[in-house]
């Protein structure tokens, strides 16, 4: 795994392109990321790099954890996350910024959802229902969830109604638009999992490497009639 970011993500907005299209970004909050602590394999039996993120008080940080920010130089820290790392190791201490990643380059981001509360199975996974004729009085109920006679039981994850959002979920292969490092942002197209000001985990995408590279505008030619 590569290198990546602690972020929050500020919101919605769109975008002119150069040829005037408008186009849809998730505007993402990375600055203020620190390494915190940096684990090898001979101390720790595995390479990473533990990073923070958003400053956080020193009066509201336990003291085992002061002194573990004390330990490697960083500050007081809200978030911190693990990423398996192998080489470009940073030092501990250091802080790292948007320009680690790219105009056109291809991120995967994690997030959680929002949360929906108590949900029918329609809603939540998708059922399609019984009849909406006059008479059914089964409308949006799921139905029959075991038998009686063998095996006599309702089976295990019987998708029932509950409790419907507040999941990890991962946005794969997203483009990154812009980086703007002096602001410590990064123009994602299109959505991310999460509500505003929720924190998230940028990446470098695992299934595509590839960086898009801009098509460069094509020369006007003379037809000869």
């Amino acid at each position: 795994m590569s290198l990546g970011l602690i972020g929050r993500k500020l919101g919605m907005t769109q975008i002119y392109l150069e040829n005037g299209e408008a186009l849809g970004v998730t505007v993402v909050d990375v600055s203020s990321n620190q390494v915190v602590q940096v684990k090898t394999k001979q101390k720790d039996g595995y390479s990473a790099v533990q990073l923070g993120f958003a400053d956080k008080k020193k009066s509201r940080v336990t003291n085992p954890m002061l002194k573990h920010f004390e330990k490697h130089g960083a500050e007081p820290k809200y978030v911190l996350r693990e990423f398996h790392v192998k080489d470009d190791v940073p030092a501990s201490g250091s802080k790292i910024g948007a320009d680690i990643f790219v105009k056109g380059q291809y991120v995967d981001v994690t997030g959680t959802t929002k949360g929906l509360g108590f949900q029918g199975v329609v809603k939540r996974y998708n059922f399609a229902g019984q009849p909406m004729s006059h008479g059914s009085m089964m409308h949006r109920r799921p139905g029959s969830i075991g038998c009686r006679l063998t095996p006599g039981l309702v089976w295990k994850n019987q998708k029932m109604p509950g409790h419907h959002g507040v999941s990890q979920r991962t946005t794969q292969n997203l483009e990154i638009v812009q980086v703007r490092a002096e602001e410590g942002l990064l123009l994602i197209k299109g959505g991310i999992a999460g509500h505003n000001n929720a924190y998230v985990i940028v990446r470098p995408s695992i299934k595509n490497k590839k960086t898009k590279v801009p098509a460069e505008p094509k020369k006007a030619t003379d037809k000869k009639k």
